[in-house]
């Protein structure tokens, strides 16, 4: 998508992907993640995910990438904490005790600037992006996350009705993607409540273990 679309969402604060809690996938298989205590968690294209607040309060740390820097003022907001900015070039980083969030196209973002992390939660990034991008995507993730175990979450829906995003994935093109890096496998899945206007829809979590 291009960028100006997603700023165009949060300048006029039409954000219907932002949940107003923490989201229940996560918080039903976070533990098959593994991660170790104080472990950092990444969570790419994040927004102001009440999510972030929730790995905190388990004692972990958060890495993030958000293309929207009023989102990212946002959530530190939020979060009652004053951020220090770095300006990176390309990118700015927003930290504070025990959380980096990069601000710019997550595609700048390398492997030496967000540093090690434990695990991946990717409930908004992969199902935002088209087809073409998502080719993309999956293997920079991959390689700037140092292969880490990832939780994906990805929806299911006839796109012949309603075009994304979220866009529709089908379970073989998740394996396309990864299971050259990774043994994938479906944590759970199940119908979307209400589906996407009224389309039906299904959501798919999936465990992402490296080989």
């Amino acid at each position: 998508m291009e960028h100006d679309f997603w700023h165009d969402r949060w300048n006029s604060n039409r954000i219907g992907f932002h949940e107003s809690e923490p989201n229940p996938l996560l918080v039903t298989h976070f533990p098959a993640l593994c991660v170790p205590d104080n472990g950092r968690v990444f969570v790419p294209l994040c927004g102001k995910t009440l999510d972030i607040g929730w790995l905190l309060s388990l004692g972990h740390q958060v890495a993030g990438a958000e293309l929207s820097e009023l989102a990212i003022r946002q959530l530190f907001e939020e979060l009652g904490v004053e951020p220090t900015i770095t300006d990176l070039g390309e990118l700015k980083r927003y930290s504070a005790d025990g959380i980096d969030i990069f601000v710019g196209d997550i595609f700048k973002l390398n492997a030496d600037l967000l540093g090690a992390v434990d695990a991946v939660f990717d409930r908004a990034a992969f199902v935002a992006l088209p087809e073409d991008m998502r080719t993309s995507y999956a293997p920079h993730v991959t390689d700037i996350s140092g292969n880490a175990p990832q939780l994906l979450v990805t929806f299911e829906y006839d796109p012949t009705l309603i075009d994304g995003p979220p866009f529709s994935i089908p379970a073989d093109e998740v394996s396309r993607h990864f299971a050259e890096r990774y043994t994938v496998s479906t944590l759970s899945i199940g119908d979307v409540s209400g589906g996407f206007k009224g389309i039906d829809a299904k959501e798919r979590v999936w465990l992402l273990k490296p080989l």
